[in-house]
This record gives structure tokens, C-alpha cells and sequence, in this order.
């Protein structure tokens, strides 16, 4: 059958949910499907496709036009719709056999603090049980409770242990978007400095190492208002509380941010969304590129 080839596979993250095929040539996601796909209606394609039921090397796509490259690797799900993974705190993005990568919401830590039970790795631990996957998310990095966006979660402790060692090489593109208070002097920037918890665990920075560690944020202004400012931050280190501290160091504090901030609470809630995360797969090496869009909250206050 010219297009398709269905694959042997041993991918396991939904035993007997998925059907697998390989690209083997250019074309629009849509129009791939309903040549390849046999037996099935476009009314039945189409509800597959916006109902996440398509991914694309590992990745859920619901665009039509999504452009297919040889060697793609498509997986179909059986049911119109995966409903094995509910959550209104997080959302699966991608999965396979070592990792998977989510959004988390506002409101929902990492991973479990004291007696609190509703964590990141607690709804995955339930996910993974439900559909028979013998393993378990382990936290290779986190974001405060109060910051939604992307994050990696290994299922295996070799995994773990990969993304772990050598972090900064594996990730190479970790982006956040912020509201920040005021209107932005510069457009673009880089703040460097050290930064320390005291005792009461509150993240400080200095100018000269005071014994704690080197963080570097790379800024860039997206929008402006007089009232506010909207900023993409890059990180090239990773430090607790990062750039939070250092939107406030530049006088101008995340809203909503109850730590650092001036009392700006436009949206109740921190403004603060890591919409990009980029990294080489620590198994198979292939490059990983995940985006979520800027959240329309944040976008509504620069109308």
C-alpha cells in the first residue's frame, strides 16, 4: 500500500490501544490519514484527530496540515478518544517507554510535600497503575506550585539517572513566559548574579558570590503596557526560584508573586508559565521539542 508500512513495535505505553505505521513519504497529517487509513470515514479520521487520538513520533498532534516527513512514526488510536488519562491539574503531552512530558496547572506540586497528597507524580503513579504500565514517575526537575507549564518525568530509574547526570547538556532550551509589573525598560537582557536561601528559606541575590550559586536569565519583551509587561525568560542555569528572584531584582516582580513581589496580583494567581522545553532524548538521542501556547490570561492583559 503506497505511504504505509505498519510497524513492528515495542512500545508499550497503551497495550493494544494503538495501532502503529511509518511514513514513507512528504504529506499533510489529514490527507495521509484518510489515504492510509482503511475502512475508516473522514467523519471518524477527523474526530480521531481533534480528539488527540493521533500522535506523531510520540507527540499528539491535532492539526491537519501537520506536515509528515519519511520515516514519521504515526500511532492511531483504537478508541475515538484515549480517555485513560484524566486530570484537570495536568495534561499528557507526550509518552513512551522511558519518559513522558506534561503541563501541569497552577495549584499542584511536583511531588509530594509533607502531608499534602495531590502532586504531579501521585496522578501519574494512578495513570500508569490504570493502564498496566509497570513503572513509576520519577522527578527529574520541578516547578513551584504555583508555576504551570512543561515538565519531564522519567518512568525508570536508569532514566532518572540519565536526565539527572548530565541535565545541562540533555536540555538544551527551556523557555518561560511571564506578566512582570510595570513597563519594561529594556527590551532585551541578561541578569547574572548569585543567589542564596537564607534561613527561612527566602532565595537572595548578590552581585559577588556570597557562597551560593551562579544563576544566569536571559530576558526578552514579547508585549508592553504602562501597567505591565509581558517577558519571555530563557534559562541557562536552573536555580530554586530563579527567575522570580531575578524579575524582582530588575524591580520588576512577577505578578501575583506572594514572595518576591509588590502586591500586582492582576490574575490571581502567579504569572508565571514555562511554555517551552526542548532536550535530546536521553535514550534514543533524537531531539525532543515541546511548546504550549502563551496562556490566554496572560495575553488578555495586553489586548
Amino acid at each position: 500500500m503506497k505511504g504505509l508500512k505498519q510497524m513492528k513495535t515495542n512500545h508499550t505505553s497503551h497495550p493494544g490501544d494503538y495501532d502503529y505505521y511509518e511514513v514513507s513519504e512528504d504529506s499533510a497529517l489529514l490527507e495521509w490519514l484518510l489515504g492510509n487509513l482503511k475502512g475508516e470515514s473522514r467523519t471518524k479520521v477527523k474526530a480521531t484527530l481533534k480528539g488527540r487520538g493521533i500522535r506523531v513520533n510520540g507527540k499528539q498532534v491535532t492539526r491537519f496540515d501537520y506536515p509528515l516527513k519519511p520515516g514519521d512514526r504515526i500511532s492511531v488510536s483504537r478508541s475515538k478518544k484515549n480517555d485513560t488519562f484524566h486530570s484537570r491539574y495536568l495534561r499528557l503531552v507526550y509518552e513512551d517507554r522511558f519518559l513522558v512530558v506534561v503541563e501541569k496547572n497552577v495549584g499542584i506540586l511536583s511531588m509530594a510535600a509533607g502531608h499534602s497528597s495531590l502532586n504531579v507524580k501521585a496522578v501519574l503513579d494512578d495513570y500508569f497503575g490504570k493502564t498496566r504500565q509497570k513503572c513509576t514517575a520519577h522527578v527529574v526537575h520541578r516547578l513551584d506550585r504555583e508555576t504551570s507549564g512543561l515538565m519531564i518525568y522519567a518512568k525508570d530509574m536508569q532514566t532518572e539517572q540519565l536526565l539527572e547526570h548530565d541535565w545541562h547538556h540533555i536540555v538544551y532550551d527551556r523557555r518561560y513566559v511571564a506578566v512582570v509589573s510595570g513597563e519594561m525598560e529594556d527590551d532585551e537582557g541578561t541578569i547574572a548574579n548569585w543567589l542564596q536561601d537564607n534561613k527561612a528559606y527566602v532565595t537572595y541575590s548578590s552581585p559577588v558570590d556570597n557562597g551560593g550559586k551562579y544563576a544566569v536569565t536571559h530576558f526578552h519583551v514579547l508585549d508592553r503596557t504602562v501597567d505591565h509587561s509581558l517577558v519571555e525568560y530563557r534559562l541557562e542555569t536552573g536555580r530554586k526560584n530563579q527567575i522570580r528572584v531575578h524579575s524582582a531584582d530588575m524591580g520588576h516582580p512577577v505578578c501575583g508573586d506572594t514572595k518576591y513581589g509588590n502586591g500586582d496580583d492582576p490574575l490571581h494567581r502567579l504569572c508565571l508559565h514555562a511554555y517551552v522545553l526542548c532536550f535530546y532524548h536521553p535514550v534514543t538521542h533524537e531531539r525532543m521539542e515541546f511548546e504550549t501556547p502563551i496562556p490566554p490570561s496572560f495575553r488578555h492583559l495586553f489586548k
